[in-house]
C-alpha cells in the first residue's frame, strides 16, 4: 500500500494524487510510489486519461532537498538514474495526461508537470527550476523537457536565474496551457480528461507516441514513425468503427481495441 501517492479512478479518468504533507516534497519513497502509480494507470485498460494532482494548496515543491543534502557524488550517481526513471514512467503513460497545478510547482514539481501532455494552472500557481540556487541543475528532466516546451532561450532564463514565474507568465511563455481560478483547477483538469474517456484508446496512444518520439529525432525519421503508427491503426477495431461511422453519418462507439 502506497503511503504518499494514491490512484483514484472514476469514469475512465485516473487521478494520481500526491499526498506528502506539507509541500509534497518528492523523496525517494514518493518517487518510487509515483513510478508505480504511473505504470499502474498505463496498464489499466479501464483508464483512458490521467490527471496529476497535488491537492488544493500545492502541486509539488520539488525533490526532497534535505534528503539530497546527505548524498555524496557516489550516492547521487547511483540514484539519479532512478530519479529520471520515475519521471520517465509518468511521461511515457500511453494516455492523455493533464497536470492540475495549484500553488508551487518548483524544481522536481515543475519537472513532474512537464511530463504531462497539458498543464492547467491556478491563478495563484508559481512554477520554476530554482536548483541553481543550491549549486546544482535540474536532474529530473528540466534541462531537456523545458526547452522542448518553451524554447531554449526561455528555458535557460528560468534555469540560469532560478526565478519563479507566476501563472500569467507561465501561460504567456507556453509553460502552462490554461489558467483558471485556484478552486477550479482540479475540476477543469478532470473535465478536459473526461473527453477521452470514450475515445479511441489505441489511436490516442499512437498519437502521443508519434509526437513524443518524433520530437527526439529528425523530420524524416519522425515522418516514418508517424507512417508506421498511422498504417498500424488500420488493423484496429476502433479504426473500422470510426471510418464506418463517418460514412454512415453516425456517432462511433470505440472499444479501445
Amino acid at each position: 500500500m502506497a503511503e504518499f501517492v494514491r490512484v483514484e479512478v472514476a469514469g475512465g479518468v485516473a487521478t494520481i494524487r500526491l499526498d506528502r504533507p506539507k509541500m509534497n516534497a518528492l523523496n525517494i519513497q514518493t518517487q518510487r510510489e509515483l513510478a508505480a502509480a504511473a505504470r499502474e494507470v498505463d496498464a489499466d485498460p479501464g483508464v483512458r486519461a490521467v490527471v496529476l494532482y497535488g491537492g488544493e494548496r500545492v502541486f509539488a515543491a520539488g525533490v526532497d532537498v534535505k534528503e539530497m543534502a546527505g548524498m555524496s557524488y557516489a550516492d547521487m550517481a547511483s540514484h539519479s538514474a532512478a530519479l529520471q526513471d520515475c519521471f520517465t514512467a509518468v511521461a511515457e503513460i500511453g494516455k492523455p495526461v493533464v497536470a492540475a497545478v495549484t500553488g508551487y510547482a518548483l524544481g522536481g514539481g515543475c519537472e513532474l508537470a512537464l511530463c504531462a501532455d497539458l498543464r492547467i494552472a491556478g491563478e495563484g500557481a508559481r512554477l520554476g527550476q530554482p536548483e541553481i540556487a543550491l549549486g546544482i541543475i535540474p536532474g529530473a528532466g528540466g534541462t531537456q523537457r523545458l526547452p522542448r516546451l518553451v524554447g531554449p532561450a526561455r528555458a535557460k532564463d528560468l534555469i540560469f536565474t532560478g526565478r519563479h514565474v507566476d501563472a500569467a507568465e507561465a501561460l504567456a511563455i507556453g509553460l502552462v496551457d490554461q489558467v483558471v481560478p485556484d478552486t477550479e483547477v482540479y475540476p477543469a483538469a478532470v473535465t478536459y480528461a473526461e473527453r477521452f474517456a470514450a475515445g479511441p484508446a489505441v489511436a490516442l496512444r499512437a498519437a502521443k507516441q508519434a509526437v513524443d518520439q518524433g520530437l527526439s529525432t529528425d523530420l524524416a525519421t519522425g515522418l516514418e514513425i508517424e507512417r508506421l503508427h498511422f498504417s498500424g491503426l488500420f488493423a484496429t477495431e476502433d479504426a473500422r468503427t470510426g471510418l464506418r461511422a463517418f460514412t454512415d453519418k453516425t456517432k462511433p462507439t470505440f472499444t479501445g481495441r
